[in-house]
């Protein structure tokens, strides 16, 4: 990176250009929050769900330790020596655990009643079936053995009226 200064200052064009973005994006930020610093924490936890009042916390909190990491870091300190960092990680495994309960809350639940009709019903057509084929064979025995008996008197007659 070249160190290129101006005439009037001492400051490095290149970093007064990523303080002139710094400064931007900050706007930006304190922008974007004034709609959720304007109203009442108290007023807005009322209208939410557990799930979310969390999840607002918790982005809240997030928020503010991560700027306190950009803030260290303008300050020169390291923050990854700092509990900030702990901190940051506690937060994301909160986050973590609210987004397993999100996903139990989505999961298709089990129709314990449905599923015991279902199995019943399936038991019963089985049951009928098998009936059903034990009297298709019984039948069919008894028929292939009237077949064999009426086979075999045939031949005694044919023999009988030779």
């Amino acid at each position: 990176m070249a160190t290129s200064t101006s005439s009037d200052d001492s400051i490095p064009i290149e970093l007064k250009e990523k303080l002139a973005a710094f400064d931007t994006h900050l706007s930006e930020l304190e922008v974007g929050l004034n709609p959720i610093l304007s109203i009442n924490r108290t007023a807005l936890i009322e209208k939410m769900d557990p799930l979310d009042a969390a999840k607002t916390d918790l982005v809240a909190a997030y928020a503010i330790n991560s700027l306190f990491w950009m803030y260290m870091n303008v300050c020169g300190m390291n923050p990854k020596d700092h509990a900030v960092r702990q901190e940051l990680t506690r937060i994301q495994s909160y986050m973590q655990r609210v987004k397993e309960i999100e996903d139990k809350k989505k999961a298709p639940k089990l129709d314990k009643e449905g599923a015991k009709r279902f199995v019943r019903s399936a038991l019963w057509q089985a049951a009928q079936k098998k009936h059903e084929d034990k009297d298709i064979s019984t039948s069919a025995k008894s028929s292939s053995h009237q077949n064999s008996q009426e086979g075999k008197s045939g031949k005694k007659r044919k023999r009988n009226e030779k």
